[in-house]
Formats: C-alpha cells, sequence, structure tokens
C-alpha cells in the first residue's frame, strides 16, 4: 500500500462501501420526507359568519389569517379547513356536522352560539347542541378547541351568566382546549376602539380585529395541533 495515498476504507462516500451509505442515506432522508408529508394536521373551523370571514376579501378572514399565524409560528404542516356558515346556530352546525368533518379531518375548532344569542334563542338549548355536537367529535377521537363568545350586557346578568358558563363546562366535560372569547383580541379595550375593529354592522369584525383575534387565540390552537399530532 502506498503510504502516500490514504485507504479507500477510512474516505467516507468512496468506493462500494461508500456507496452503500450514501444509498441508505438518502433512503433515510426520503423516508423521513415522507412522513413529515403524512403529518399533516387539517383543522375544521367550524363556526358562524365570525368563522366565515363575513364582509372581507377572502384572503383576510380568520382561517386564512390563522393559516398564515400557525405557519409563521411553528406549525407549517397544519392546515385550517374553513367550515364556518354565515347565521349558523348550533342547531344547524349540529345538522351539518357529520358531513362537514368528513374523513380526513385530524382536529377541529368549534366557534357557534353567536346567533343562538342574538336571536334570543334558550340558553339550555344551545347547551345541548353544543353538547352533542362535542359528543360526536369526542366518538371520533378528535381533539377539539371549544371558543366561546362574549354576551352584551343588555341582555341581563342571569343570562350573560349562563351563556359564558356553558363553553367552560361543556370544555371540561369532554376535555376541549376551553377559549373564553374568540373575540380575545379585541377585549380589553375602550369602547371606541373596539368600535373600529369592526365592521359598520358593529358585529363582525375587520381585517385588523381579526389579526388581533388570531394572535390571541394562536397559542391554543398550537396545543390543538399538538395534540393532534399525538393521536397520529
Amino acid at each position: 500500500m502506498n503510504p502516500s495515498r490514504p485507504s479507500r476504507g477510512a474516505m467516507p462516500g468512496y468506493g462500494a462501501a461508500g456507496a452503500i451509505r450514501n444509498l441508505l442515506w438518502a433512503l433515510a432522508t426520503l423516508v423521513a420526507l415522507v412522513g413529515a408529508a403524512a403529518a399533516e394536521v387539517r383543522i375544521l373551523a367550524f363556526g358562524d359568519s365570525l368563522t366565515a370571514g363575513f364582509g372581507l376579501p377572502a384572503e383576510q378572514g380568520f382561517v386564512p389569517q390563522l393559516q398564515a399565524w400557525l405557519r409563521a409560528h411553528g406549525a407549517p404542516d397544519a392546515t385550517v379547513i374553513n367550515a364556518g356558515v354565515s347565521g349558523d346556530t348550533t342547531a344547524g352546525g349540529l345538522a351539518r356536522l357529520d358531513w362537514a368533518l368528513g374523513d380526513d379531518v385530524d382536529a377541529v375548532i368549534v366557534e357557534l352560539g353567536a346567533n343562538d344569542m342574538l336571536r334570543g334563542l334558550d340558553v339550555g338549548e344551545m347547551r345541548r347542541n353544543l353538547d352533542a355536537i362535542l359528543t360526536r367529535i369526542d366518538a371520533r377521537g378528535l381533539p377539539v378547541l371549544l371558543a366561546g363568545i362574549p354576551a352584551p350586557p343588555n341582555y341581563g346578568k342571569e343570562y350573560a351568566r349562563n351563556f359564558r358558563a356553558t363553553f367552560k363546562d361543556l370544555a371540561a366535560e369532554h376535555d376541549a382546549i376551553y377559549v373564553r372569547s374568540f373575540l380575545g383580541g379585541m377585549g380589553e379595550r375602550s369602547m371606541r376602539e373596539v368600535m373600529r375593529l369592526l365592521q359598520p354592522d358593529g358585529l363582525h369584525p375587520t381585517a385588523e380585529g381579526v389579526a388581533l383575534n388570531v394572535a390571541a387565540i394562536g397559542p391554543q390552537v398550537l396545543e390543538l395541533v399538538a395534540r393532534a399530532r399525538a393521536k397520529q
């Protein structure tokens, strides 16, 4: 052996042994990439006009803004599906739930109840509908985030108390991630500032308001993604 030349075995990636190692490395990388693609988490955003993005350009609604936020905060493999229907009540949501879930959903955000409140529907009936929605999601083994909605003071203290308690209690009963308010990013502000963040109808947030709400709920959605990953 010529001492001025290194042995072939000492050179990684050289000769037959090196070629085999390189092939194995390439296969491992391919498997890892395929595994990463298979780990996509599909989140169904199931709600009403607040979820649907009423009154806003498509790219400025809740779902696309949440999608962008998740990709910017460590969840590039999460895909958010818009299943918001403007005007939907909890009864309407229950009626369309099985169709909306489909076969390829990994987690669910539930945002319903605002239209029940606006129509003065019975809180007990709303509770039963939400309970049934969460029960069906549980039966599918899917993690869920349940978001509440603030009740305006003109409905009375008792109504507001029962309305708020419905979301908190059901989240605890179903081991759901609880978000006190879907509009939480707009809270703790003066009435003048809140009105600036609402569209002219006084009900739906502007794109800026949606961005604030997304930033507020984003960490809990990351927790939802983590729960979904743990089940894959």
